[in-house]
């Protein structure tokens, strides 16, 4: 793994035909991932990570959202079920850039 990140933010739903969930990582904090991640980016501006909220923890990719300026973390049903979350909350998540 390389290196790891703790940020807040809240929950919201996605306003479309699919309800997906999501965290918007700060502005600064996307910057300095930026910065590092270099040439780890991946298609469509994903990089892999390892996500935690509480006890919940599990693999996905964070996504570059130029409309935030930021990235995007997907958060699937069982996870937040796990961490016990729902839109409008806010969480403290942690996350750690794959770096293979």
């Amino acid at each position: 793994m390389g290196p790891e990140f703790e940020f807040k933010a809240t929950v919201w739903v996605h306003d479309g035909p699919a309800a997906w969930y999501f965290l918007t990582l700060p502005v600064e904090l996307a910057e300095e991932i930026e910065d590092l991640a270099g040439e780890m980016n991946r298609p469509f501006g994903t990089l892999k990570v390892e996500a935690r909220i509480g006890d919940a923890a599990w693999s996905t990719s964070i996504f570059k959202d130029t409309k935030r300026s930021s990235y995007l973390l997907p958060l699937k049903a069982p996870v937040r079920r796990k961490a016990g979350i729902g839109d409008g909350d806010e969480v403290t998540c942690r996350i750690a850039l794959d770096a293979a």
